[in-house]
């Protein structure tokens, strides 16, 4: 069967939803059928996506399918390490222990607080007056 060798996993940050296919190959990377450097223009999300890649150096060794919505370039970026990660895990178990211990495995839950009614956002408040 073709399809044997390939590992699916979905990543989430924020309100970013990834989903990563990772299969043997020379480490071609593509976002939303784009090259990684014309998707990920700020050097630090290339960085932050690639990280697990670089920790259990595997960097070329796999070639990389990525879908991407929703969220900010940051966000995205997580979502994406957040799959890769998972993925990777899913490729060789053995990786677990080294990518749990960096925190890559770990879902980042942080999202925006929502506004609240009677004040201006989530926690700041209308000023007050006394007299």
């Amino acid at each position: 069967m073709e399809n044997e060798n390939i590992y699916y996993a979905t990543g989430k940050r924020k309100s970013s939803v990834s989903k990563t296919w990772l299969k043997p190959g020379s480490g071609n990377i593509t976002v939303n059928n784009r090259s990684l450097n014309d998707y990920f223009v700020l050097g630090s999300a290339r960085e932050l996506l690639s990280s697990p890649l670089v920790l259990t150096e595997n960097i070329d060794k796999f070639d990389i399918k990525i879908t991407v919505l929703g969220g900010g370039i940051v966000g995205q970026a997580g979502a994406v390490r957040h799959g890769i990660t998972k993925a990777l895990v899913l490729a060789n178990p053995e990786l677990r222990g080294v990518l749990k211990k960096a925190g890559f495995l770990t879902r980042d839950a942080r999202v925006k607080e929502r506004k609240k009614y009677g004040q201006k956002g989530a926690r700041a408040n209308y000023q007050f007056s006394k007299r």
